[in-house]
């Protein structure tokens, strides 16, 4: 096959459902795609969609050939990555990733980082799903619990995260605060939506409150914290984001120790890179002001 934009128009086609959608990711015409979808199936000698009003759906024989066209692109990807990580300058993009909780604390370090190289665009991206450093999805990982055991990664412990149960002034005012987990029945708590959400305080949380006092469930990070300190309820929140919160009591009767591991994950192709390097030494050295 000589034409790979015609293979990569289709494997946008098939991702979308749509021409339009297709044409705005590839910043082209729709009747580009529709030319480029003619003439590979014409060249093939095989129909790859089935069109039908709501847009085009992969035939058997176009999912064998987009299942080809899936795999080239992410190696384009990842080379893409890889390259745009080398180098001797402290330029260009530098993507960090996260989970969206961490934020708080990574942001000011990122701003600073980019003021003190101004060469570099910062790309910071949060989830729930991890980031293939494998494929240039990211120049560096911050996760949190086990350690990470992905192939070719390079894997360095950074720092431990404090966690506690915590509640607002104004809930401590109105109900109190319990004096041991045997009174928890008669609170409210703020929790994840999704019961088997990977944080071991969450599974604890789940198995020492009954399930009727969690009141108030989220699958944003973000949103627990603040309905924590609204005074939705009783909810997790690591030592820094609570003094930096303000206006929060913390649980200290509990028993339990919830800290969270942090780690730093690069890619072995890139661990030894100028700028991969730089940023890392920022880090660390800004990260010893959290304690």
């Amino acid at each position: 096959m000589d034409n790979w934009d015609e293979i990569r128009t289709a494997y946008h086609v098939a991702r979308n459902g749509t021409v339009s959608g297709a044409a705005e990711d590839l910043g082209v015409h729709h009747a580009t795609v529709i030319r480029h979808i003619d003439a590979l199936e014409e060249r093939l000698g095989v129909k790859l969609f089935q069109r039908h009003a709501r847009g085009y759906t992969a035939t058997e024989a176009g999912e064998d050939l987009l299942r080809v066209a899936q795999t080239t692109d992410d190696q384009f990807s990842q080379l893409e990555g890889r390259i745009r990580g080398r180098g001797n300058e402290v330029s260009g993009d530098l993507v960090v990733t996260s989970l969206g909780s961490m934020g708080q604390l990574l942001i000011p370090i990122l701003k600073d980082f980019q003021e003190t190289y101004p060469d570099v665009i910062v790309r910071y991206l949060t989830g729930e799903r991890l980031f293939r450093l494998e494929y240039g999805e990211a120049h560096v990982a911050i996760r949190a619990g086990s350690v990470p055991d992905q192939p070719d990664n390079v894997v360095q412990p950074f720092f431990k995260q404090k966690i506690a149960l915590y509640a607002s002034d104004e809930y401590v005012a109105e109900f109190g605060l319990p004096k041991d987990t045997s009174e928890f029945g008669k609170h409210r708590f703020v929790g994840a939506d999704d019961p088997t959400q990977r944080a071991p305080f969450n599974k604890w949380l789940f198995d020492n409150v009954p399930a009727d006092c969690i009141t108030f469930r989220s699958s944003d990070v973000h949103a627990m914290r603040h309905a924590v300190k609204q005074g939705a309820g009783i909810g997790f929140i690591s030592n820094l984001q609570a003094d930096d919160m303000g206006g929060l009591v913390k649980l200290t009767n509990c028993g339990e120790d919830w800290d969270s591991p942090l780690w730093l994950v690069t890619h072995m192709d890139l661990h030894r890179s100028v700028k991969v390097q730089t940023f890392l030494a920022f880090l660390k050295e800004r990260a010893k002001a959290w304690g």
